[in-house]
């Protein structure tokens, strides 16, 4: 322990942030307002992921919340080992996504909030072109969309990919060049009609 203290000490004068393992063993010797930290910590990256896969901000919503929820009552079962924190959460949060899906095919894009940001000078244009992206992403496969989401907008390693869709490195590369050339196909008309 004090090694650690040592550690954390010669780190400087700069907010020492306790590692999510740390705050996991809290929570599970009785700490439970610790857990509190895992969510602010996660929140944001969940509901990202959430909303990018389903194209709906109530939706996205909802299954964060089931995620920390499912996350706390099952952190017992959590693995230091197999996976970090984060990575163990949005594999819960893509599983409900995809149960979600399976229910609800097909995905109404109806939010003014786009998935894919795109910038432009005129707002109108860079407004219809995020839709787009997010009607184009919507098209996608599931699993090519969760992988294209995981590495392009949440830009996780694919190793750490692999472990969320539980799939061997091979078929998220696979799943991720697939999107990718999907996306392009599917995007290339409206392309060329802005220049």
């Amino acid at each position: 322990m004090s090694g650690e203290m040592n550690q954390l000490q010669s780190r400087g004068p700069q907010q020492v942030e306790i590692e999510d393992r740390e705050l996991v063993t809290r929570v599970l010797a009785g700490r439970t307002d610790d857990f509190r930290v895992l969510v602010e910590r996660h929140q944001a990256s969940v509901f990202r992921f959430a909303l990018a896969l389903l194209g709906n901000r109530q939706e996205a919503e909802d299954v964060a919340q089931e995620a920390f929820l499912a996350a706390f009552a099952n952190l017992s079962r959590y693995d230091v080992s197999r996976a970090g924190f984060s990575t163990w959460l949005l594999a819960i949060a893509r599983n409900r996504c995809i149960n979600l899906l399976k229910r609800n095919r097909p995905i109404a894009l109806n939010e003014p909030d786009s998935v894919i940001d795109v910038t432009s000078a005129d707002p109108i244009v860079s407004q219809e072109l995020s839709e787009q992206l997010d009607r184009a992403l919507a098209a996608l496969p599931v699993e090519q969309r969760s992988a294209f989401i995981l590495a392009e907008i949440e830009q996780l390693p694919y190793a750490e990919i692999a472990e969320i869709e539980q799939a061997p490195l091979g078929t998220v590369k696979s799943r991720v060049n697939r999107a990718k050339e999907r996306l392009q196909s599917l995007l290339e008309p409206i392309m060329r009609e802005s220049k």
